[in-house]
């Protein structure tokens, strides 16, 4: 009879055992499906810090008007489609890695990405070498006509192309382009990167007070900020 007990006290602890490490297993294989959820994309419904983050760049850079509750909703869907539409993403609404790569929002799946690090040294190059001592959203601008030109079928088709294509920019000729840049040229790079244009989509820039190609001032004005005149 002891024997019976004992087997019998040994085989439910065994099952006992048994079921709580499938638990665990199945615990967590759920918390990597939650975090990968979380990690990959943001869509209707979601909530959260991501979400928060990705309505407060949406509404900076006039994608977005409703409120910056962490909830994606309508609105924010709409603006993530704006945004993506402007960018040359997929429009579908949902913030997944591409868009939120192209946002500046990291996570883990895009933070170690070699080709965003490179052109925003790049591009923070060019606005150091053009435009350093304009005010901050000059800089910017002078980032958003480079990444203008990326997306027009009239220039290279990528950011590298079009910083040396041939006599496009002084900082290229005369070495400025080498030049470490600071904090400010690295955040306008940055949010030139992330899709703001105060350009209003100009692909052509230039000094009025300095510029004698007659040609330069044909093109159409969209804005003037500092000593750069920004045109199509």
């Amino acid at each position: 009879m002891t024997k019976n007990k004992t087997k019998i006290i040994a085989l439910v602890a065994s099952l006992i055992l048994i079921m709580t490490v499938i638990s665990a297993v199945l615990i967590y294989k759920e918390y990597q499906n939650q975090n990968e959820s979380v990690e990959t994309l943001s869509k209707y419904g979601s909530r959260g810090s991501e979400v928060t983050q990705i309505q407060t760049k949406l509404k900076r850079w006039g994608y977005y008007t409703g409120n910056i509750d962490g909830i994606y909703g309508t609105q924010t869907v709409n603006a993530v489609k704006y945004f993506q539409r402007k960018n040359g993403l997929t429009v579908d609404g949902i913030a997944g890695p591409a868009t939120l790569k192209a946002m500046g929002i990291m996570t883990s799946s895009s933070s170690s990405s070699s080709s965003y690090n490179s052109n925003l040294d790049l591009l923070a190059r060019v606005i150091y070498g053009e435009a350093r001592g304009e005010p901050y959203t000059g800089q910017v601008a002078v980032g958003a006509v480079c990444m203008n030109r990326v997306k027009s079928s009239s220039f290279p088709n990528t950011l590298a192309g079009v910083v040396y294509q041939s006599g496009a920019f002084d900082a290229v000729r005369d070495g400025q382009i080498n030049l470490t840049p600071d904090s400010t040229a690295r955040k306008a790079a940055q949010d030139a990167l992330n899709g703001w244009d105060p350009s209003y989509g100009a692909i052509y820039y230039f000094n009025p007070s300095t510029a004698t190609n007659k040609w330069i001032w044909s093109r159409p004005m969209t804005v003037t900020i500092g000593r750069h005149r920004f045109c199509k």
